[in-house]
């Protein structure tokens, strides 16, 4: 059982890392999404991406290790939380305080990169909601009775609409 708590507390180190990593290229994301530098974007996005391939990597490993205690413990292992098993080692107090302590700060961690997720979100959603609002107004004034023509007296010209379609489906 010894060997499997190193196992978790080693896993849980290297997400604890890679967790760490990433909280800043997600503060990042944010000032590039608030600049709008899509191609900024695109190149977070990829090494978010690699980040998230090594966490889910971990959580596989992580899993096993879990899975692997509850056949030691004769638990089922979907019941062994990391609160869990920290109180489950009474008898281990260097290792319950040190999955303590990485149990409190992958918590910190995750709230701190949800909350950074959610913003970002809402600000991707504005810039949508940005973009739909403009193509709505392009497309209504190009779709608008009248040709914006005048005269020299302020009166519209019966000057011919121009097309109303977005694309010109002649070219």
């Amino acid at each position: 059982m010894a060997s499997l708590i190193e196992e978790l507390i080693t896993v849980l180190k290297q997400e604890e890392a890679v967790y760490r990593e990433l909280l800043p290229v997600v503060e990042q994301k944010t000032q590039i999404i608030i600049r709008n530098d899509l191609t900024a974007l695109q190149k977070i996005t990829e090494q978010e991406q690699l980040a998230i391939e090594k966490v889910t990597a971990l959580e596989h490993k992580r899993d096993e290790v879990i899975v692997n205690m509850g056949v030691v413990l004769s638990r089922d292992p979907r019941t062994l939380t990391l609160k869990k098993l920290i109180s489950l080692l009474d008898r281990q107090p260097k290792e319950q305080k040190e999955l303590t302590l990485l149990h409190d700060s992958l918590t910190k961690i995750l709230k701190n990169l949800s909350d950074a997720n959610l913003r970002n979100q809402s600000l991707i959603e504005q810039s949508l909601e940005m973009i739909e609002f403009n193509m709505n107004l392009i497309q209504s004034t190009r779709m608008s009775p009248g040709s914006g023509n005048y005269t020299r007296n302020a009166h519209e010209t019966n000057a011919p609409v121009g097309r109303t379609g977005m694309f010109d489906a002649r070219q």
